[in-house]
């Protein structure tokens, strides 16, 4: 009776002829997050991953595994050989097994027979278990519809029996729908946008705009810490650190007061342009949400929409700030997001920021700077930091 951990696929069971290529991403990244956890194999089984490690680190290996987007399920499993006498005694250990952690009274036996030529049906075998079940826990009851506990039974090539299914957040594998860069600034909202898409499969950057001496170096590194976090999600991230003070001071002198707030927001879009286009990215990811903030109204997103070609990406656009900050509360992003420390954009903030920009009027207003040099010198200037 071996122990094994598997994991459950989401939307990669319905990509049909690409199915491999996502399953193949998706055990790499597998591989990536418990690496240094004993990993003794890792196999697919008829629909499901499963992996071979050192059992004492199983409850270590499925916090990390929570983690990678793809999976929605992670049980510890007993695997044994498809034998009606093997499949009870691990059955029997496995609701031993629960019922040392919590108080069960009710069980239900669900089992899937992948193989069909095991010899009794799934119906059938799941009777056949419930039976040895109450047999041999006297204070257990059958509960077909709210039972205090499931025992599951996979048969398939080997059978895997097992009683829980820690939830994973699903979505796709890193990687697997292109590079994005994330306008990472301090606060909540960009965080959860970068999550966001990360579990659509993109792979991230991050680009930091800040106005450093205006702004402190502490800001900077509360944006690195909100990277670490995303980091146990997303692998690796670089961050790029732009100073847009130099932008900020031309903007303030040569433009209209009240357009601020839009003429800076179409820098950082421009700026990031560039920077995703030097490093193969296809996207840019903002943590906008429609008429939180002055330059996010339909207007003013309008506005900065024209100054990109590459898509923009603005996960959030549609949800309440409440919704916003469950998620960052579950990333655990939001106890750093909320630490008071100023980020660029209160730099230069004028008193009544336009909410209803024309295009045209704005276009205008830029012909009084040099937009090209400016975004240069910005990128020549910027440091470059890598997370793990």
């Amino acid at each position: 009776m071996d122990r094994v951990l598997s994991v459950s696929l989401g939307e990669i069971a319905l990509k049909g002829l690409n199915r491999k290529y996502f399953e193949d991403q998706l055990i790499k990244q597998i591989r990536r997050a418990i690496k240094d956890l004993g990993i003794e194999k890792i196999y697919k089984e008829q629909g499901k991953i499963y992996i071979e490690g050192e059992a004492a680190n199983y409850s270590q290996m499925m916090n990390r595994l929570k983690k990678v987007f793809g999976l929605v399920y992670i049980s510890p499993c007993y695997r044994v050989e498809k034998d009606v006498d093997q499949i009870s005694l691990a059955s029997i250990e496995a609701v031993k097994e629960l019922k040392d952690k919590r108080k069960i009274k009710t069980f239900k036996v669900d089992t899937n027979r992948a193989d069909k030529s095991f010899p009794i049906k799934s119906p059938e075998f799941s009777k056949k278990m419930g039976g040895i079940i109450l047999r041999s826990f006297d204070d257990l009851n059958v509960d077909v519809h709210n039972p205090d506990m499931y025992l599951y039974i996979d048969i398939k090539q080997n059978a895997y029996v097992y009683t829980e299914r820690i939830k994973g957040y699903g979505g796709l594998p890193i990687g697997t729908n292109g590079k994005g860069l994330l306008l990472l600034s301090g606060g909540i909202d960009s965080p959860v946008a970068g999550f966001m898409m990360a579990k659509r499969g993109i792979e991230l950057s991050c680009v930091h705009y800040h106005s450093y001496p205006f702004t402190s170096e502490r800001a900077e590194e509360k944006v690195k810490d909100l990277a670490h976090i995303l980091a146990r999600y997303t692998g690796k991230l670089n961050i790029f650190s732009v100073n847009l003070l130099d932008i900020q001071k031309q903007i303030n002198t040569k433009c209209p007061e009240d357009e601020m707030t839009i003429l800076s927001r179409r820098f950082m879009m421009r700026i990031g342009e560039k920077i995703a286009n030097d490093h193969q990215m296809n996207a840019l990811i903002t943590g906008e949400n429609l008429g939180q903030v002055a330059s996010q109204t339909i207007y003013g997103l309008n506005v900065t929409n024209q100054a990109v070609n590459l898509p923009v990406f603005r996960p959030l656009i549609g949800f309440d700030k409440v919704d916003i900050i469950k998620i960052a509360k579950d990333i655990e992003t939001y106890d750093t997001s909320i630490m008071p420390f100023e980020d660029c954009c209160t730099v230069f903030l004028p008193k009544h920021p336009v909410t209803r920009p024309k295009v045209e009027d704005i276009i205008q207003s830029e012909e009084a700077l040099d937009v090209n040099i400016l975004i240069d010198s910005a990128i020549d200037n910027m440091k470059t930091y890598t997370i793990e």
